[in-house]
């Protein structure tokens, strides 16, 4: 038992220090600080594809309770343009924001900075001539060109979700070697005393800034003359297509995600496994459904299955009342539970739970080091994860294509993530009656260790 103990500790201290590590800490942050605009592109998308159209189209199939053509196209206007707003440019605020998270994480003097200097540094690294599809009333159309060669544009391809790897890497690396670079001394210029702290602040890091983007810029010319190539290409083929291939695998996805889930029983937060490795490629998957939602509906999201597996899976079909479905514990302890700590507990975490909140059942139940909830814990994340992937792959659900705050209760978050999808509330609900039926037995014995503990104390 000791050995056992010294292995957990051990294996637990490796786990934090890599989900406090500052690059991945900075990533985690950048994704949360943009994650409201994900939400209201969600909002928008579903507003467009089912409320605007239930109110004023004029489809046959399904007409609107007011068929108008012309007040249809106003009001999805509106949802598309919110849509680009957000969805067209994620790969740059992104970029911008992880730029940001590092340099406070690494309590640089001068953050915004960084913010210029990732932003300078990703647009530097795209190409300068791209690709551009005709549209068919352009008069530079014909029945043999439909493409052209653009210089002085940048397509949505780099800029929007395509672009968000490109836009991880940038946003950590050139950061780092513009702080380490402004450490240098003799690369401050000295202003003398009463020049304005914005002024003096900016001169000091004009020589680093200057060379950082010099760097990339040399690095951009030689991927350009030398392999015709450019700096996303290279990252979608050798970084991005592997890595997301393992996590939209629904094996590897859920081996890392309940690695995550089972560190949460020894106390340390799950995020610092899945916040890093897994939801960051999870929710640039899931903002592509819900950009291609946005253009086509739920049809051209149906078409695409490589999107099904997305970060709503997760939190729709295995986050009930939080991770480890814990919902489903408490609603478990008061049809079953006869210790009245834990029904207390119970009590105090229901209205949380609801709201996918569980820190203090994970800590006040508790979850952390009950070796019977262990269990239960871990087996109904992957049990959700592997239920709404394939109930997604068969058809019985519509893929998840909606960005909803992760605090959604359940039943809505079915019906909004899948653009209102009853089917999708419905098996919410079914797994939620598992969860508990699983929990019940694991419950019990937890309680009777419980009991027995605080007779032996007494």
């Amino acid at each position: 038992m000791a050995n056992g103990q010294s292995f957990l500790d051990k294996f637990s201290e490796v786990s934090a220090r890599i989900g406090n590590q500052v690059h991945l800490r900075s990533l985690r942050d950048g994704f949360a600080t943009i994650m409201p605009v994900f939400i209201l592109a969600g909002l928008a998308a579903l507003f467009n594809n089912v409320l605007f159209t239930f109110l004023w189209s004029v489809n046959p199939a399904s007409p609107g309770i007011f068929p108008n053509a012309d007040i249809l196209a106003t009001a999805q206007y509106w949802g598309a343009a919110l849509s680009q707003g957000a969805l067209s440019i994620s790969a740059i605020l992104l970029c911008g924001m992880v730029g940001y998270s590092l340099a406070t994480n690494k309590r640089f003097d001068n953050p915004i900075s960084c913010v210029v200097v990732s932003l300078a540094v990703f647009f530097i690294m795209m190409p300068q001539t791209v690709t551009a599809n005709l549209a068919a009333t352009s008069p530079l159309v014909t029945d043999e060109v439909t493409s052209a060669a653009v210089t002085g544009a940048f397509i949505t391809n780099y800029t929007g979700t395509n672009g968000m790897f490109t836009a991880i890497i940038i946003g950590l690396l050139a950061p780092t070697l513009f702080i380490k670079v402004s450490g240098v001394e003799k690369l401050r210029i000295k202003m003398p005393e009463g020049v304005p702290p914005a002024v003096e602040k900016s001169f000091n890091v004009l020589i680093p800034m200057l060379l950082t983007l010099g760097a990339f810029g040399v690095l951009s010319m030689v991927l350009y003359a030398g392999f015709q190539t450019d700096v996303t290409a290279l990252i979608n083929t050798f970084i991005q297509t592997p890595l997301r291939a393992l996590t939209t695998n629904p094996i590897g996805l859920v081996v890392i995600y309940s690695l995550g889930v089972f560190l949460f029983t020894l106390g340390i937060h799950q995020s610092t496994i899945n916040g890093v490795l897994v939801e960051p490629v999870l929710t640039i998957v899931l903002t592509e459904a819900m950009e291609l939602y946005a253009t086509g509906g739920i049809d051209a999201v149906i078409a695409r299955p490589d999107l099904y597996l997305n970060m709503n899976v997760i939190n729709v079909y295995a986050l009930m009342g939080g991770s480890g479905c814990t919902l489903a514990l408490l609603i478990a302890t008061f049809i079953c539970g006869k210790w009245k700590p834990s029904k207390e507990i119970a009590k105090l975490g229901l209205l949380p739970g609801i709201f996918n909140i569980n820190e203090p059942v994970i800590y006040g139940y508790p979850i952390v080091f009950n070796i019977p909830l262990m269990v239960p814990f871990v087996l109904n994340t992957i049990i959700g994860i592997l239920v709404g992937y394939f109930a997604t792959v068969i058809g019985l659900v519509s893929p998840t294509c909606i960005q909803v705050p992760w605090t959604t209760p359940i039943i809505a978050s079915g019906l909004l993530s899948t653009g209102m999808d009853w089917r999708a509330a419905v098996l919410q609900v079914v797994l939620l009656a598992l969860y508990v039926v699983i929990y019940i037995p694991f419950m019990k014995a937890s309680e009777a260790a419980q009991r027995k503990q605080f007779e032996m104390a007494e």
